[in-house]
């Protein structure tokens, strides 16, 4: 591997392809955008330049703030090239947490996207001293702003110019003092139990971690890939940013979140990651749509996704399907599945992955019936891939085989531990967390889980996490959870027990979108998303999907009662990670009220909200939930 860092990469690819062949493009008004290698090259070397000529020296950093976008990755990788390191910030943090990033990661400059992020920057501008130079690379609405902190994405890579100029072959020299223990990117963890932590990752680590993938998957130049997951998030980086310059693929960027499906549908891409939330809402859409849909095209459906969830039990126990099976399938795929793939984009991808929290096996099963095979990842920003999908067979329940070059462990009281080249570094000035994190040599997970006889990993939950049943047996709170979203009419739920409690009990996010088609096709009318939560025939229709659930659940682990919340759980409001797992902590204090009502035999409870008016006004309602008792 002559190549050790990502501007190598890069260099290599734009030496072997030059302008013959697209490295990126980007949907931009309607129409594609392309890069070829060369318009790659070129971007990271003169903002690369325009940087160095601004004061960025080895060692430096620089915060990236905003949507998937080429800028995004051209200013990592030109932070990259200089001999410094990137540290993304989710879009929808806010400016407490992007100071925190910020200047915990001591960035002399930060890139943002446009002018939201820009007035979050600048309303911050004394409280992060460090940062030299504020660079947009969107200028609409920024014309008029002339603070001189600011500059365009394309003033800097016109300085670039005009340094190369006087520091000719400057760019090329320090690419080649690049090493791969170099520190490439800073990944912020999803702070689940206070600020977020810095996870020093080096090219190292990040290109083992592809290389994992590479070789399970078998990624080629022919390649397609849709970047929608913020490179914020480790796996983006293992698979867009490294993947792609590593295996020379296509990396596309829609042009809005809005915009995702349609222009998936249009790129057609073979390779595609969603958290496993898209998915559980993907899901969900395709089964709403369907019943919208007429009785012919119904029946269609039912019956090609019947044959295709037959086809999976084959697939479970690895064995060959009698004939008659293959036939039937290949004409469902032919006449149903193959369509329906078309309608979501997913008509010729061969490769997908789903990470962050833990997926339902029911939706792993609907989207191999529909002949995805949806891959699961196990591991962590810190870890890197230690489980997935690969060889013959399949195990719904689990999260896949640990990777042959991981080693992996379950350790006294079922914490998964795992050690491979794709642990990280440490956190970034944190020596305590990091000797907690990697002690013994081994890096310890926090989850609990088991291997079964057949060597696949199978993922409980967070080990403090765990409820303890009333007969004292551990329960796994994300199991509910996951198995209840396949619903297409729950958004999200909070499973509540344990600490004495004698059952288990569930806080419900309704899906607004689609219990609102429900209530419209039989007349039910409702104003807000309170109003429809709260009426009796939504109550009942998500009692029906509570008891599907406890059918399938012991006894002891069943939901005795739950309660449809007011409103979605919010990120902004320290209920949900960035990566929209669960801050069960902060949740259950914020909502005890609610939950000791559901064990005292109350029908309601009456929950005081906060609300801020657009006049910056704060006020208090009170909002009556019911609480619905299951036999």
């Amino acid at each position: 591997m002559a190549e050790e860092t990502l501007p190598q990469l890069l260099q290599r690819n734009y030496e072997c392809y030059g302008d013959k062949k697209v490295g990126m493009r980007k949907m931009d008004f309607g129409i594609w955008q392309r890069y070829t290698w060369k318009d790659y090259y070129d971007n990271v070397k003169y903002f690369c330049l325009g940087l160095m000529s601004l004061g960025f020296e080895r060692g430096d950093k620089i915060a990236i703030l905003g949507e998937n976008a080429p800028e995004w990755y051209w200013g990592e990788i030109a932070a990259q090239a200089a001999g410094g390191a990137a540290a993304g910030i989710f879009v929808d943090c806010l400016p407490p947490e992007i100071k925190h990033i910020v200047n915990h990661s001591d960035s002399k400059f930060v890139v943002a996207e446009d002018q939201e992020q820009v007035d979050k920057l600048l309303r911050l501008k004394d409280e992060i001293p460090n940062v030299i130079k504020v660079i947009y690379w969107d200028p609409k609405g920024l014309w008029s702003y002339d603070d001189p902190s600011l500059m365009s994405f394309k003033q800097v890579q016109e300085l670039g110019r005009e340094y190369e100029k006087t520091h000719p072959g400057l760019f090329e020299q320090s690419i080649a003092q690049g090493k791969g223990d170099d520190l490439a990117v800073l990944c912020y963890t999803s702070g689940t139990t206070g600020l977020p932590k810095g996870a020093m990752l080096s090219h190292n680590n990040i290109r083992y971690c592809s290389g994992v993938m590479k070789r399970i998957d078998g990624f080629s130049d022919q390649d397609e890939y849709v970047s929608y997951i913020s490179p914020s998030w480790a796996l983006e980086q293992f698979v867009g940013i490294t993947s792609g310059l590593d295996c020379a693929m296509t990396v596309s960027f829609p042009e809005e979140p809005e915009t995702v499906q349609e222009d998936i549908r249009d790129i057609g891409p073979h390779v595609l990651f969603y958290s496993s939330r898209l998915w559980e809402n993907l899901a969900a859409q395709i089964q709403v749509k369907i019943a919208d849909t007429t009785r012919l095209n119904r029946f269609a459906y039912n019956a090609g996704l019947r044959i295709g969830y037959k086809m999976t039990e084959f697939w479970e126990k690895n064995k060959k399907p009698p004939l008659h099976w293959l036939l039937l399938y290949k004409l469902a795929h032919l006449m149903v599945l193959r369509p329906l793939r078309d309608k979501i984009g997913l008509k010729r991808t061969r490769i997908t992955y789903s990470t962050g929290a833990a997926l339902s096996p029911d939706v792993v099963r609907f989207f191999y019936a529909m002949g995805v095979k949806l891959s699961n990842i196990y591991g962590s920003t810190e870890s890197g891939p230690i489980a997935t999908t690969w060889g013959e067979g399949v195990n719904y329940e689990a999260v896949g085989r640990p990777v042959e070059e991981a080693e992996v462990l379950i350790a006294e009281g079922g914490e998964i531990l795992a050690r491979s080249k794709g642990v990280f570094q440490g956190y970034y000035k944190n020596p305590e967390a990091t000797a907690k994190k990697l002690a013994d040599g081994w890096y310890h997970s926090g989850d609990a889980g088991h291997i079964t006889e057949d060597g696949y990993l199978i993922y409980w939950d967070r080990i403090d996490e765990l409820l303890e049943l009333v007969d004292g047996t551990k329960f796994a709170p994300q199991y509910l959870e996951s198995r209840l979203r396949f619903s297409p009419y729950v958004r999200d739920m909070m499973a509540v027990g344990g600490n004495e409690r004698p059952y288990i009990t569930a806080i419900i996010n309704i899906d607004f979108d689609n219990v609102g088609k429900w209530a419209e096709g039989r007349n039910i009318p409702y104003t807000t998303f309170t109003d429809l939560s709260q009426k009796p025939e939504v109550r009942g229709l998500i009692q029906k999907e509570v008891e599907k659930l406890n059918r399938v659940l012991p006894e002891g682990a069943r939901i005795r009662k739950f309660a449809n919340l007011h409103k979605e759980f919010d990120a902004d409001e320290a209920e949900l990670t960035r990566t929209r797992k669960l801050k069960r902590g902060p949740m259950e204090e914020r909502y005890l009220g609610l939950v000791n009502s559901m064990y005292e035999d109350k029908e309601k409870f009456a929950l005081e909200a906060e609300v801020r008016y657009q006049d910056g006004r704060k006020g208090v309602v009170t909002t009556d939930i019911a609480i619905n008792s299951l036999e």
